[in-house]
């Protein structure tokens, strides 16, 4: 049987491609860089999802384009599925809806059988490969039609048996073909399903070569260390540590931006930024200058749409450069900070991408990278917008509700529900939150029939509190309820709360730093002075966070480091010093 890409470059009158040929001079100068397909196949996906037909659902009114975008969709490392939105659904009830009662899915039911039998294997290789409950009638009916014929996973662009090195050339030599970054556009009227092609044949590649990375690569397992004991801290004591903190980013600073040696990285450089701007004025002079350099360097990176950034983490970026603008108090940003609110209204998943109130995602915002919003990037979101003087009873918070409920383990509330082969996936009852909405990074509490809820953690419970508030929830609201009663319930500064024991050693203390930042806010923005944890015992959180934190700070240069867990960056001192420092402020002893 043909396969995906053998049938549509063979159809579109496209010879494939000479797998290993590359310029040699291309070759030796791709070869000294690490080799990235994760962002190209992004960007082709978002390219791809904007060119969707908005009548049909369909992409280029074409059964073979529609079919190889939504194998694009479903294979690429995100392995996106109808619930993921419209992009994906409408497309595939655009290829059960050119279905006939013979079961063949063409554009022309009145095409020769044999032509029609052509589309058919393409849009069965889509089907296959997107796996969703709802067409399977479809695909049923379409196999029956081909006689059983099953598709083949064979790509004929992967060289069968490779070594990583062969299989790294393929894929550079497709990545040396973009016209720009995730586009194959040299024939303009076949730039969709080329796109989608090598999207497919990227993806693969991709799989294959992670798969053959040798174990002897792996990190080596950390060190892991119970976190220091500490005492409560006094407010003299946490401006103390402010301080010193302080002085540790000025000193890092490459003319107020940081990042990398000569890389300066956006998102990093506004977080920091933020926190510098927790000393009260007047500062010191050297740090005022960072801070205003800074603040400049940001605002040369606005783009026409007002996202502020470097091409990295888009919502992020964008949301933290906001917060820096808004705490400077200058006026001077203010025309900076309403195009970017504008932004991450816009960024939202909402009508006018064609998600509606049903859709899993609806009301989320996502890292500007990827087709798949989360809890994380919507709390962060959403204090932007707050922060901007986006109006309270804006749209924007009403749909983000949405989200946030989907993101809950509270079933009075949630009503997701998803079917993953034989298993569903449904919200628990602890009040709660995971990553998205049926995700945690927590992992899952297995329940009988088959029936998995994401595990509630602290990270996300608190992200979730605080985005109940900016959203409007009144503090007796059953959600805000539900979800102070778990943070108390699970009160713990020595780790961040809901990981399982004896899976990850590492995991308790991934985005601790993160956890600490979003308790202070949360806390302080629902009014809890003190907490009662679930033995009963009544803790002042602010001086016991601002102990801990205290705790942590190093004695060598004033910087925080996550040492139990490097990830999300919390291994790198800047980024650490910049949530202490706002964990700090937010969290200061009255």
């Amino acid at each position: 049987m043909l396969t995906v890409l053998a049938s549509v470059l063979a159809l579109c009158g496209t010879p494939s491609p000479a797998p290993l040929a590359l310029q040699p001079a291309l070759a030796s100068l791709q070869d000294a860089q690490d080799l990235n397909l994760a962002d190209p196949i992004r960007a082709a996906v978002r390219w791809m999802r904007s060119r969707q037909e908005q009548g049909n659902g369909s992409y280029g009114n074409s059964v073979k384009t529609t079919a190889v975008v939504v194998r694009a969709f479903a294979t690429c490392p995100d392995r996106y599925r109808s619930i993921d939105g419209p992009f994906v659904r409408r497309a595939a009830e655009y290829l059960a809806s050119k279905q006939t009662a013979d079961g063949l899915i063409a554009d022309d039911p009145m095409a020769p059988v044999e032509a029609r039998r052509v589309e058919t294997r393409i849009a069965v290789e889509a089907l296959v490969a997107l796996g969703d409950p709802d067409s399977k009638a479809a695909l049923g009916k379409a196999l029956a039609a081909l006689g059983g014929e099953q598709p083949s996973a064979r790509d004929p662009r992967v060289p069968a048996e490779a070594s990583p090195k062969d299989l790294e050339r393929v894929a550079r030599a497709i990545l040396a073909e973009q016209t720009q970054p995730g586009r194959w556009e040299k024939q303009p009227d076949l730039a969709l399903v080329m796109t989608a092609s090598n999207v497919v044949t990227l993806s693969e590649l991709d799989r294959l070569i992670k798969k053959s990375a040798s174990p002897a690569a792996a990190a080596p397992s950390a060190t892991l260390a119970p976190l220091p004991l500490f005492t409560p801290a006094d407010r003299t004591a946490t401006l103390a540590a402010l301080k010193r903190g302080s002085d540790f980013l000025v000193a890092t600073s490459m003319d107020g931006r940081w990042g990398a040696p000569g890389k300066p990285d956006a998102g990093l450089t506004a977080m920091v930024l933020g926190a510098l701007q927790t000393g009260p004025k007047p500062r010191p002079e050297a740090t005022q200058a960072c801070i205003d350099k800074g603040l400049a360097w940001l605002g040369s990176l606005q783009k026409p749409d007002g996202s502020i950034h470097d091409g990295k983490v888009i919502n992020y970026a964008t949301a933290a450069s906001i917060l820096a603008f808004s705490r400077s108090g200058d006026p001077k940003w203010k025309d900076a900070i309403a195009r970017a609110q504008q932004f991450l209204v816009n960024l939202q998943f909402d009508e006018g991408e064609g998600y509606s109130e049903g859709d899993l995602y609806y009301g989320g915002i996502g890292y500007g990278s990827t087709e798949r919003p989360d809890l994380s990037n919507l709390q962060m979101a959403l204090e932007a917008l707050a922060s901007s003087g986006l109006e309270p009873n804006a749209p924007t918070y009403k749909k983000a509700l949405k989200f946030l409920e989907r993101c809950q383990n509270r079933s009075e509330s949630s009503d997701v529900r998803i079917e993953d082969g034989n298993v569903v996936i449904q919200p628990g009852n602890d009040g709660g939150a995971g990553y998205a909405p049926g995700d945690s990074k927590a992992g899952f509490e297995e329940l009988e029939g088959g029936v998995k809820v994401p595990r509630s953690y602290g990270s996300m419970t608190y992200a979730l509190l605080k985005s109940l508030v900016f959203s409007g929830a009144p503090k007796d609201d059953p959600r805000v309820v539900a979800a102070s009663k778990w943070v108390q319930k699970n009160f713990t500064l020595d780790v961040n709360p809901g990981f399982p024991a004896g899976r990850d050693p590492q995991a308790p203390y991934q985005g601790l730093f993160y956890y600490f930042h979003t308790m202070a806010q949360a806390l302080t923005l629902v009014g809890i002075e003190n907490v009662v944890d679930g033995t009963g015992h009544t803790h002042m959180w602010r001086n016991e966070l601002c102990g801990r934190v205290v705790s942590m700070q190093s004695k060598v240069d004033g910087s925080w480091i996550n040492a139990n867990s490097p990830r999300w960056m919390e291994g790198n001192p800047i980024l650490g010093t910049a949530y202490a420092l706002l964990t700090l402020d937010a969290a200061l002893p009255r």
